[in-house]
């Protein structure tokens, strides 16, 4: 069958379907108002034939590409893979999109996004006239960024948002409620019998990192807790930060008795820092974190977390992405919402204040 594949044609296609050319192209280029007996037709017919679509012809003759680009941050990518310690979101993402975009006869591309760069406009543009995709989704901090949402808007390019901020009603919006995730985890701190908290923020240009910020200063606030900037740093998410966070932490004159980082390397490396300072966690030091990646499990002590559904969050903006590619829904509607749930893991990383 693969020897197959080479040689066979759309025409070939058709024929083996028992169908006109037009009614394979419009099944292969995910049209709406196909029959779903013309679908498992021609589906077929390309199954038993082996045939695949040429993108690269199909992209120059201006037809749809059925490619979905997945758009991350190309410094915090690199700054992951450097450090050795992979970057599980990205693994996460990919899955939720793959998955998601298989099951639509749509092709997955990531590409790296360099987010800072004064050239943003220009290279955003030259991929998407090289690539020619029908639709793209952005993850935090291009979600947001202005220059990427005008760009393609001005392309005609249907996009797909994860984590965007609540009040831009632009495209396919996917969100989990960071704001009151990070108020749990920290009331849970706070339950625990801790008054001095601190908290290893993301970087500030992610919504992420403003809405957790907010979450844990709103919690100290319900409990009549004072807001402390000298118990609130930025780390970049990365494990250093939040060892070099937690170091200068431990250093002041009073020190925290909790610690929620932003996310989970951050917070895995407050673990470390508590560690090398003698701490016992979470006898002396309470810590927390948010993500809920396999290394929470996994670290002494298991990390208590916020659970973010990552790869149900990137299936749900393909999900709802792709009538859009088809015309099926327009492309920004009250309808292309959608608030997924998240949960508090409670592990051994926090304990009552001793």
């Amino acid at each position: 069958m693969s020897g197959m594949a080479a040689g066979v044609t759309i025409y070939d296609v058709a024929a083996r379907a028992g169908v006109s050319i037009k009614s394979v192209s419009r099944v292969l280029n995910g049209e709406a108002n196909v029959s779903p007996a013309l679908r498992e037709s021609v589906n077929t017919a390309v199954a038993e034939l082996g045939y695949r679509r040429n993108l690269s012809a199909r992209s120059l003759a201006g037809s749809s590409s059925s490619i979905i680009i997945a758009m991350v941050d190309e410094a915090l990518t690199i700054e992951h893979w450097r450090s050795g310690r992979g970057n599980d979101y990205l693994s996460r993402l990919e899955l939720g999109l793959l998955m998601e975009c298989r099951q639509a006869d749509y092709y997955l591309m990531v590409e790296l996004v360099d987010y800072g760069a004064a050239t943003l406009r220009r290279d955003l543009s030259a991929m998407l006239a090289a690539i020619r995709p029908e639709g793209v989704v952005l993850t935090p901090p291009n979600s947001d960024h202005p220059v990427v949402l005008d760009v393609l808007d001005e392309a005609g390019v249907a996009y797909a948002r994860i984590g965007p901020e609540r009040d831009l009603d632009r495209g396919v919006r996917i969100r989990m409620d960071e704001r009151q995730a990070a108020e749990d985890i920290t009331r849970h701190l706070i339950e625990l019998g801790h008054r001095r908290l601190a908290h290893i923020a993301g970087p500030s240009a992610y919504s992420a990192s403003r809405l957790r910020r907010e979450g844990f200063e709103a919690a100290l606030r319900k409990h009549g807790l004072a807001v402390d900037e000298s118990l609130i740093l930025e780390g970049d998410f990365t494990f250093q930060s939040g060892l070099q966070g937690v170091e200068r932490l431990l250093a002041l004159a009073e020190r925290p008795t909790a610690v929620f980082a932003a996310n989970d390397d951050m917070a895995l490396g407050a673990l470390q820092g508590a560690a090398a300072a003698g701490l016992s966690v979470p006898g002396a030091l309470s810590v927390a974190g948010f993500d809920d990646t396999p290394s929470a499990l996994f670290s002494t002590p298991a990390l208590t977390t916020i659970r973010q559904p990552v790869a149900e969050m990137a299936a749900a903006a393909a999900r709802r992405l792709v009538p859009t590619l088809r015309g099926e829904m327009p492309r920004s509607s009250d309808l292309n919402e959608e608030t997924v749930p998240y949960q508090l893991m409670v592990r051994g990383s926090t304990g009552p204040l001793a």
